[in-house]
């Protein structure tokens, strides 16, 4: 006989109740986790000297091989010309698996422009929760795992490692100077803040990358995170990129 019958006297709606306590012990579906890349090429001076023929044919691979892989991946470029001396151009990705990143990378490398770039900085990473609670905004924590990039004309990016001192904190002391750092940070609302995660993938341990179309205030945060103690289980945070979001074509014509 079978255990499972049930009593003549239940309630239909003491069944209902049951049904509704069993699903919500079901456990909450997850947002993927997603794969970061923040790639920064520099151009040969060569690939100026060439035939603007052969510029342009070479441009228009590039950019062909950018438009595949967009149903992939989501793709922003950068250009960097002008600010820095070892790299004019940023490709920002994000996606769910590995493979594609090194596909279009391999095919961006075949291109006619692919043969005069230098890949001279690339940070990996992945969205992951972040242990420390945003008290006053916690559907933060979520956030961390879906990387929604915005609008804004400037990205600035840098790798960063915490000195292994920090990581022998008790998490509640810990918390508290992350506390100091979050209040810092809601006061500028003109950036926003991505923080991604490289522990056994890369050389750092975070990767961070903060959206904005006013430089000033982002200057102002990061000098005044400086003065937090926090700050001073820091180990390292450069080298430091600013990027200027333009469209793929305009990033490539910048090249010369």
């Amino acid at each position: 006989m079978s255990t499972d019958r049930v009593p003549a006297n239940a309630s239909r709606s003491s069944l209902r109740l049951a049904d509704r306590e069993g699903e919500a012990e079901q456990p909450k579906p997850t947002l993927p986790r997603q794969f970061v890349t923040f790639t920064f090429y520099r151009v040969r001076p060569e690939w100026r000297l060439l035939p603007e023929a052969e510029r342009e044919a070479g441009k228009r691979e590039f950019l062909e091989v950018l438009g595949d892989y967009r149903g992939q991946l989501m793709i922003h470029t950068y250009s960097i010309t002008g600010l820095r001396s070892n790299a004019d151009l940023m490709i920002w990705r994000i996606g769910y698996k590995l493979d594609p990143f090194q596909e279009m990378s391999a095919r961006l490398n075949r291109t006619g422009l692919g043969r005069y770039l230098e890949a001279t900085q690339t940070f990996l990473s992945m969205t992951k929760r972040s242990m420390y609670i945003d008290k006053d905004h916690p559907e933060h924590v979520e956030d961390r795992l879906h990387i929604v990039p915005g609008k804004s004309n400037y990205l600035f990016v840098y790798p960063f490692v915490k000195t292994r001192e920090w990581y022998g904190r008790p998490v509640e002391e810990r918390q508290t100077m992350m506390d100091e750092h979050i209040r810092i940070g809601s006061k500028y609302h003109s950036v926003k803040l991505h923080t991604t995660y490289s522990f056994g993938l890369d050389d750092q341990e975070f990767v961070v990358a903060f959206e904005t179309d006013e430089p000033a205030d982002f200057l102002d945060l990061v000098q005044e995170l400086r003065e937090t103690k926090a700050s001073s289980f820091t180990l390292r945070d450069t080298p430091m990129f600013t990027c200027r979001q333009r469209t793929p074509a305009e990033c490539l014509d910048a090249l010369g």
